[in-house]
């Protein structure tokens, strides 16, 4: 019985050459006399310009341009007629300002100091405008987007009849990506109709098409080169003004251009998790049946885009009862345009379901995993469908075994523990588990040596080590003979890596283009090998990178070698079928924690972490792992220290830094426990691998917030948990 590849603990394919430093991410590229930009960026928050002094900084030693509104090659995209007035921001098109920090001109010049330099010397003046930064204060501007109408199941707002109901509203602040690498981007006119870029992206073909658009260029005339990079958690989901404001320089300046933004800016030009202020009403029987759920969520927006997200979303499906209704509205704000961050939509709205349902388990005085429990959906009641699998219950008992939840006390801030609170909590998280259309090429040559290749990403799980696996099982040729390519927009089509779909996506490409291999392979076979010649290819065996029929077996490189051909290239694109119109699919989250409260100082120290991934197979037991813990630092910092604030007075950010904006480091990360339901979905994909990057991350604040309460009696509805909420 052959070993399988799949499920197993492979270290990932491309490890050395990032440990080593061998890794070119994208501002390591180095184009024959590339120039360097930095940006002058806005002081005001709204407003206009009324002038642009570059006269100092053009006589600085070095510079080559100073490109803004007033001197900017023309992007072809702007002038397209559009209907919906809110197309994004159209960089140096006009003179109009909507936020602090945007981008007003670029300066080029011979080293990355001289354009820093430069850059300061520039002298912006504004007519300035009254901003809107504070969200609360906002409110009486919601709106309601077209696209996403009201939600109603049964009878409205039917938790105010349930004998026990409870109403409270949650807020989350900005949250802000702040992966290692920042962003940018390195563009070369290679002609005046030929362009090439090193982009920091989670989807080199979204590129290509965006580039494609706005520049009206053929898409064999734009390459996009994106093999590495450093973490983006759904900020490189697209392109940003700042990477056309490149891409416009090296016009200008007829050389390459290398922008790389600073910290600073990773706050305002590369999108956040946005803000939302959201009210549930929940009710249920005496003993706990939910009889209704209202879920309203209101969230900002900038003022030139409507970015929604599935906020309300997991109210909707995630228990079973009869009677929900939910609504989602918008607020403008002078603020960039906020973007998918890890569990987008999802996290912000779970935070508020899952707190929301410990605080009715408490007023029931019945335990929140009972509650979970007795109200867990055995199909999709949104959807009216059968789950395709769905192990919760299964990832119920795992975690709170683990955990030590018997030692929960009901009654809260009755646990002491070296002197301090103790306290248990524990949450659910939902995401969707979808499969899109992509292409994988393989190329088999005649050492026994296979390349596939496709257009995909890795922003750090692991994507390369995992379709490296499945053509392993697929194939039955060794790991360390095959080779999987992405990141380059010449490869096959393959979408953006987000919303947990890329091993569904890709994979599965890559599984089929397996498939196709191994039917070519038997075709060549039955044409030209005596041994074969009776059989058809779909008689034909294949084991461990050989054809096998009864006594007969023909190594893949010898056939090869035999027919004179040095290499078999075919290429298959996968998608899914009607699967969707069958069944409901979704991966699923358990996350349970105990936490230490400090009684006097109210510091709060996370003991013990126990998550459970209901994700289908796991492909790659370490890299999931690694997977989950990333999702548990993020809720961390969801949940206890990660909060932008901006000065209302100046709609201005003051901790966009490393040291003000507090990330979770290794001392916040307690001992972990990573537990795999892995049992395969017998419907989305041939591997049965369901999404795991989002659920990660998906309720992980509100077990957290739920231990905090039964540690201590108080509940902290406004996240970050900070002392002095609980002092």
């Amino acid at each position: 019985m052959k070993k399988q590849a799949v499920g197993q603990s492979m270290d990932r394919v491309d490890g050395r050459l990032k440990v080593t430093g061998a890794a070119r991410y994208f501002a390591d590229h180095q184009p024959e006399g590339m120039l360097y930009a930095a940006l002058v960026c806005s002081t005001i928050s709204s407003g206009r310009i009324t002038a642009i002094d570059a006269a100092k900084a053009l006589r600085a030693p070095g510079v080559a341009d100073v490109v803004s509104h007033l001197n900017a090659p023309p992007v072809p995209g702007y002038q397209v007629e559009n209907p919906n007035p809110k197309q994004g921001l159209k960089i140096f098109h006009d003179d109009r300002i909507y936020s602090n920090g945007q981008p007003v001109a670029i300066v080029v010049a011979n080293t990355l100091e001289r354009a820093v330099y430069a850059a300061s010397l520039v002298k912006v003046s504004y007519a300035k405008e009254a901003h809107e930064t504070d969200l609360a204060a906002s409110m009486n501007k919601a709106f309601q987007v077209a696209k996403i109408k009201d939600y109603l199941r049964g009878e409205a707002d039917a938790w105010k009849k349930a004998p026990v109901n409870m109403e409270a509203e949650y807020n989350i602040p900005i949250e802000v990506h702040n992966p290692m690498e920042l962003a940018g981007m390195i563009a070369h006119w290679e002609a005046p109709d030929k362009l090439t870029v090193y982009a920091k992206t989670q989807g080199v073909k979204s590129v290509q098409q965006t580039l494609k658009t706005l520049f009206q260029l053929p898409e064999d005339h734009i390459t996009v080169h994106s093999q590495f990079v450093g973490g983006a958690f759904g900020m490189a989901l697209r392109i940003w003004p700042m990477e056309i404001a490149t891409i416009l320089a090296a016009k200008k300046a007829g050389k390459p251009v290398k922008l790389v933004i600073n910290r600073k800016e990773m706050f305002t030009l590369v999108g956040y998790r946005p803000a939302a202020t959201q009210r549930i009403g929940i009710g249920a029987t005496a003993d706990g049946k939910l009889t209704g759920i209202t879920h309203s969520a209101v969230a900002n927006t900038s003022p030139y885009e409507d970015f929604t997200e599935a906020i309300v979303n997991m109210s909707r499906m995630m228990y079973a009862c009869p009677n929900v209704n939910t609504r989602y509205q918008l607020v403008p704000l002078n603020l960039s345009t906020p973007v998918w961050m890890r569990g987008p939509g999802e996290a912000t709205g779970a935070f508020a379901l899952e707190s929301a349902i410990d605080e009715l388990a408490h007023k029931l005085n019945m335990d929140p995993l009972q509650l979970r429990i007795l109200n867990h959906a055995d199909t999709d009641p949104d959807k009216n469908l059968p789950y395709s699998s769905k192990y919760l219950k299964e990832a119920y008992d795992m975690g709170a075994a683990k955990i030590g939840w018997q030692q929960r006390r009901q009654t809260p801030r009755q646990l002491e523990e070296d002197g301090w609170l103790a306290g248990y909590g524990m949450s659910s998280g939902v995401f969707s588990a979808s499969r899109g259309k992509a292409t994988a090429s393989a190329t088999l040559r005649s050492d026994g040596s296979l390349i596939i290749r496709s257009a995909a990403a890795d922003i750090g799980p692991g994507t390369a080590t995992a379709m490296v696996q499945i053509a392993a099982d697929a194939t039955g040729i060794d790991v360390k003979k095959i080779k999987f390519l992405l990141g380059e927009s010449e490869y096959p089509e393959a979408p953006r890596q987000g919303g947990s779909s890329t091993v569904s996506t890709v994979g599965s490409a890559v599984n089929d283009v397996c498939r196709t291999l191994q039917q070519k392979l038997g075709e060549l076979a039955t044409a030209n090998i005596p041994a074969f010649k009776a059989l058809k290819p779909a008689d034909i065996q294949h084991e461990a990178g050989a054809l096998v029929s009864g006594t007969s077996r023909l190594d893949y490189a010898a056939l090869l070698q035999q027919q004179q051909l040095p290499e078999l290239v075919v290429a298959a694109t996968s998608q899914a079928g009607d699967e969707r119109k069958q069944y409901a699919m979704y991966s699923f989250s358990v996350h349970f924690a105990k936490v230490h409260v400090h009684p006097a100082t109210g510091v709060v120290r996370i003991k013990h972490i126990v998550s459970v991934a209901d994700s289908g197979t796991v492909v790659n037991t370490k890299t999931a792992r690694s997977q989950m813990i990333g999702g548990v630092v993020g809720g961390i910092g969801m949940a206890l220290t990660e909060e932008a604030l901006i000065d209302q007075r100046f709609g201005r950010y003051v901790n966009n830094n490393y040291a003000d904006y507090h990330v979770p480091v290794n001392a916040d990360t307690p001992p972990t426990d990573v537990l795999f339901i892995n049992k395969k979905d017998p419907v989305i994909n041939p591997m049965g691998a369901k999404g795991m990057g989002e659920i990660a991350l998906i309720g992980f604040a509100a077990a957290i917030s739920n231990a905090v309460f039964n540690a201590t009696g108080k509940r902290v509805r406004d996240l970050p948990i900070t002392p002095d909420k609980l002092i």
